[in-house]
């Protein structure tokens, strides 16, 4: 491992989500932590739903970018305890999904103890157009490009856009 000045946790908080480039694993809060453990970087990641697919390219970029970095042992862990919620995406991760014309989510269910119970039926979910604001829009797909968003028609300016759902 290399000693000195480079700090791993800010290389690790400059990779970007393979699904949305414009936005860190930090910005989205999946980065959970960085440390080294007998000259070690272990770095924990949570994936933003279970069996999301991109789980296995955000491990081998965090392992490019550290072994780039002249970090030489890393050790990337999925930590799945407690589960990742949208509360966890920072107010620039939102900015930044915004800017691209991603709705970013609104606050997070309440969860409650143990299990999660099974919901059928239609959502309830709203979410602003980021391209003109305007709160008049409608669900077309409640999943879009992948499973953590869906897609929204804005009936202001008629223009499809996608909506990270709240977890």
């Amino acid at each position: 491992m290399v000693t000195g000045r480079t700090d791993p946790y800010e290389v690790a908080a400059r990779v970007t989500d393979p699904e949305l480039p414009t936005v860190t694993l930090a910005d989205l809060g999946v980065l959970r932590d960085v440390r080294t453990e007998a000259g070690t970087v272990v770095v924990e990641i949570t994936p933003t739903y279970t069996g999301c697919p991109a789980m296995g390219v955000m491990r081998a970029d965090l392992l490019h970018a550290l072994h780039r970095a002249g970090f030489d042992d890393v050790d990337v862990r999925t930590v799945l305890s407690p589960a990742w919620t949208t509360d966890w995406i920072s107010d620039e991760g939102r900015r930044k999904l915004a800017a691209t014309g991603i709705a970013p989510p609104g606050r997070a269910p309440v969860r409650p103890a143990g299990p999660v119970p099974l919901q059928l039926g239609p959502t309830t979910r709203t979410a602003s157009c980021p391209l003109c604001g305007s709160a008049d829009t409608e669900e077309i797909s409640e999943f879009g490009a992948t499973a953590c968003k869906a897609l929204r028609r804005c009936r202001t300016c008629r223009e499809p856009f996608e909506h990270v759902k709240e977890i």
